[in-house]
């Protein structure tokens, strides 16, 4: 007997549901931005309306759970719209799970921490609809890997998928680092072998030193924590040694500049504008200094 066969079995409708009946899907990994991209949405529904309906299914005795669809949700009960129109599915929690990650993971812009808790959610619900409980490895019989399905799906490499849900085991001050663009993906991924004792060793002491460790200086801490020698004393000092080719870097926050870009900016596009009006405000600068150094030379 097929699923659709099956007495179980009830095929997805559309409905209009009030919006205080559905309630966020549960462990949702994407964050809700409420950036220039945001604003153009809660514009668009203002004046259009919900054109692709939400997807939720039923959530027993509270309503419904959204599965696709929460930044068009938010911006609704921003505008006061009591009801919203969606597409009921009557699936169960792995179905729901893939279908959520599916429905989000090729927004344009997704952070690192979304990125890890998206791929983990998606391997796990896969390795249980693959009829092996959740645990430690990927593999799943000789011939399906959770890790490779999800790889093929999002164009990244199986190691890539593997690195990103390693940064699900960082502390969340340092899981926002990362977010942040403060400290580079490839030490991240090292320091999240490290207990949760030594990450928030490590976070006080990169917080007094304003100061994150190298990817070499990483598999130290790694290492260190592992075997149990790591020290904060010898965190502190590693901190402080001089990086080679070490310079200070100075990092936007893509979220505080989005707003002033149109939503389909990519981040290589919104860098090369901002190095553009740097370059323009260089010569101004100049071509107004230059009069006062002439002067200054006739005295």
């Amino acid at each position: 007997m097929t699923k659709k066969t099956s007495p179980a079995y009830r095929a997805s409708k559309e409905e209009t549901i009030p919006i205080n009946k559905l309630h966020p899907f549960s462990n949702h990994p994407f964050h809700i931005r409420h950036d220039l991209e945001f604003s153009e949405l809660v514009d668009s529904i203002s004046e259009s309306g919900i054109i692709t309906p939400i997807i939720v299914r039923p959530k027993v005795g509270v309503g419904y759970e959204v599965i696709s669809g929460h930044r068009r949700w938010e911006a609704c009960k921003e505008l006061g719209i009591e009801s919203i129109p969606a597409r009921v599915e009557y699936i169960d929690d792995d179905e729901a799970t893939i279908l959520m990650v599916n429905s989000n993971i090729q927004r344009e812009h997704v952070l690192p921490s979304e990125k890890a808790f998206a791929y983990k959610m998606r391997m796990e619900a896969l390795k249980r609809t693959a009829g092996r409980p959740s645990k430690n490895s990927g593999q799943v019989g000789p011939n399906f890997r959770s890790d490779e399905q999800v790889a093929d799906e999002t164009g990244e490499s199986r190691k890539q998928v593997q690195r990103y849900i390693r940064l699900t085991y960082l502390i969340p001050s340092i899981l926002q680092m990362v977010d942040d663009g403060r400290i580079a993906f490839n030490p991240a991924v090292e320091i999240s072998y490290m207990t949760g004792e030594h990450q928030t060793w490590l976070k006080e002491e990169m917080d007094m030193c304003d100061a994150t460790p190298s990817l070499v200086q990483s598999r130290t801490l790694k290492d260190m924590s592992r075997n149990g020698t790591l020290t904060e004393n010898y965190l502190h000092t590693l901190l402080i040694e001089e990086k080679p080719n070490q310079r200070q870097k100075f990092f936007l926050n893509q979220s505080d500049v989005q707003q002033y870009f149109p939503s389909s900016y990519t981040p290589q596009q919104m860098q090369n504008v901002i190095i553009s009006l740097l370059r323009n405000w260089e010569h101004k600068r100049s071509s107004r200094q230059r009069p006062q150094r002439e002067e200054e030379l006739e005295r």
